[in-house]
């Protein structure tokens, strides 16, 4: 299988204001290319004993898969939740003049 040399990070947002913010900072860090922000997500999960339920924003990042060790630690210095859902997953291909776009864009061209 090729590798593409990027991943893509999920995160969920509180709202798209914080959305917006997270991805602003890491666009201006260069620590991702894009960031596409979904709205409407619900998210069910299990918290401090207890199954929650709140709506939420998605941000869906890509990146080199080399700065996801830095993107992972810098989300949730700028995330407001204690503990904020960060998931990176390798790209295993993809159309290769957007891949070559995404390491451009993060410094890695």
């Amino acid at each position: 299988m090729p590798d593409s040399g990027l991943s893509v990070v999920l995160a969920t947002v509180p709202d798209g204001e914080v959305g917006r913010r997270l991805a602003r900072t890491l666009l201006q860090e260069r620590l991702i290319a894009c960031a596409n922000l979904v709205a409407g997500v619900t998210s069910l999960y299990r918290w401090e004993g207890e199954v929650q339920e709140e709506d939420e924003g998605l941000l869906v990042m890509k990146t080199r898969s080399e700065l996801v060790p830095r993107l992972v630690a810098r989300i949730p210095e700028l995330h407001p939740y204690e503990l904020p859902e960060v998931l990176a997953l390798r790209v295993e291909d993809g159309l290769p003049a957007y891949c070559r776009w995404v390491l451009d864009e993060t410094g890695g061209g």
